[in-house]
């Protein structure tokens, strides 16, 4: 799927979490990870890092098993990625 032509608007934007264990988003330079198996973050916080200014689900959005990417950072493709 690609985010920018089939946008997902912000209350749907939750639902890419479905079936994921770990979830790295870039926001800025900073690279945040969180472990869902571990840590429980609420609706917000989740929200603050899948939704980007336009309402929607930010881009790019990448998954891989049960890892998911948003945002992008060369680094981090090639540290999950690999």
């Amino acid at each position: 799927m690609n985010a920018k032509k089939d946008t997902i608007p912000g209350p749907k934007a939750l639902g890419v979490l479905d079936g994921i264990d770990q979830l790295y988003v870039m926001k800025g330079k900073k690279l945040i990870h969180l472990d869902l198996r571990a840590a429980k973050p609420g609706r917000e916080e989740l929200e603050s890092l899948l939704i980007g200014p336009s309402g929607n689900l930010r881009a790019p959005t990448a998954r891989k098993g049960r890892t998911l990417l948003v945002g992008f950072s060369e680094e981090m493709y090639a540290k999950v990625l690999k």
